[in-house]
């Protein structure tokens, strides 16, 4: 059972959605934000967390997560991958339609959600229901079923619908719904076979790549299909520069496209393929320099609204072997915050605020989701960041199921220091 009442003393309240920045206290009572200022009295029976010296902002959102049940429960169950949010910072969670059976209907929906109230940490779950039956591209899912049911949005992710006519009717489909169609933009004939980038990396070192114009076609024929049907549609895990140049053009001219970025493609180059350590292998894959200045620069001025952390747990057969049948895909909820913090706002890539706000209020605005802001009377979905926390990643300790990551080892500086859903704590480091 959780306090009635909370408060969080002292702290520095970080929350973009309201233009606050500032040393003041939370109230929280029966799971709500009741008021934030300095000094708050609270009822006598209240839990008091001393934050001084650490930064509390709304409660941190992930808009592309893979919690692989049903189906795929050797990779990670809602029950595991929900701890690993909590452990990431993360107050909710929305889930992919990769499963299976695939999210394609409102009883396998329903079955997630039941399974998040009964065997979830406490963080929220948001199911995105699947474009297409099955995820096979060929006839539209249960869309009205699956908005009913409680899905926030609609992909087929994994999976890039190639069909345009059917992917324009899925748009016009969605319009009632105000539910974002979200896009896995990537031209299979033109990634066919791939393992990396195309570029100078893979000549190097003889592996098969994947050219930026793969999903730069996509991201193109998306936007023109936005445009034409004034439907919103969501690109995810954006990571080339041409990629964020028609988006960047796109928003100009008024289209409805929003669009997300990983950790690891803010980070990480195709350099780090060079070790040929399977965990550096995703799709899409990393890319060159200029790729990651270019989405570093849009995350910054919002031409990318958000960043999200593609978690896509494998079991470790499934990482192992030759580099180019290894499955790609990394694990990311545990690690995306200390890496951003040490790796972008630390060396002053991107300020406390807009990383903040990327992760909260921007990706609460894309889903139409409540949270992302600490006003009165919002759901008391908090995050308290430490940003001096030391943390060395050890994919031993994780509290996912699986381990595939990149960053094994690395020692960064920042991270979640707790976190906080309806009043209640679901996770305190």
């Amino acid at each position: 059972m959780s306090p009635a009442s909370l408060l969080i003393r002292n702290g520095r309240v970080l929350d973009p959605a309201n233009g606050l920045d500032t040393v003041a206290d939370v109230l929280v009572t029966d799971g709500a934000i009741v008021r934030v200022g300095p000094r708050l009295a609270a009822p006598a029976s209240a839990e008091v967390i001393e934050a001084a010296g650490k930064v509390v902002c709304p409660g941190l959102i992930d808009l592309h997560v893979h919690l692989r049940e049903p189906g795929f429960e050797y990779k990670e169950t809602v029950a595991t991958g929900t701890r690993a949010a909590a452990a990431g910072g993360f107050t909710a969670v929305c889930c992919m339609a990769n499963t299976n059976p695939v999210n394609d209907n409102g009883s396998i929906t329903e079955y997630i959600l039941d399974r998040a109230r009964t065997e979830g940490s406490g963080v929220r779950v948001h199911p995105i229901g699947a474009v297409t039956r099955g995820l096979a591209g060929k006839e539209l899912a249960e869309l009205a079923e699956l908005a009913e049911t409680g899905c926030v949005a609609f992909s087929d992710d994994g999976r890039c619908v190639t069909n345009a006519a059917l992917y324009r009717r899925a748009m016009e489909y969605t319009l009632p719904f105000g539910t974002p169609v979200i896009s896995h933009a990537e031209d299979p004939d033109l990634a066919r076979g791939a393992a990396m980038n195309e570029g100078v990396v893979s000549t190097e070192l003889g592996l098969p790549g994947a050219p930026a114009a793969a999903e730069d076609v996509m991201v193109a024929r998306d936007v023109i299909l936005a445009e034409l049907t004034g439907a919103h549609v969501h690109i995810a895990h954006l990571s080339t520069a041409g990629a964020v140049r028609l988006v960047r053009d796109a928003k100009a001219r008024g289209v409805r496209v929003t669009a997300e970025v990983t950790p690891h493609h803010l980070v990480l180059t195709d350099e780090a393929v060079r070790s040929f350590d399977p965990n550096t292998k995703m799709n899409p894959p990393l890319r060159g320099k200029r790729d990651v200045e270019a989405l570093v620069e849009a995350l910054a001025d919002g031409t990318i609204d958000c960043i999200a952390t593609d978690h896509a747990p494998h079991a470790a057969s499934e990482k192992e072997g030759e580099f180019d049948h290894a499955a790609p895909g990394i694990v990311g909820l545990e690690t995306a915050v200390a890496v951003l913090l040490d790796r972008l706002v630390r060396p002053g890539l991107l300020p406390l605020d807009t990383l903040i706000s990327r992760l909260s209020r921007d990706p609460a605005r894309v889903l139409n989701l409540a949270g992302g802001s600490l006003a009165p009377g919002a759901p008391a979905d908090i995050t308290i960041l430490d940003v001096d926390r030391e943390l060395a990643v050890d994919p031993a300790r994780f509290h996912s199921r699986s381990r595939n990551t990149p960053f094994a080892g690395w020692t960064l500086r920042g991270g979640p220091w707790m976190t906080i859903v309806s009043g209640r704590k679901v996770f305190a480091a």
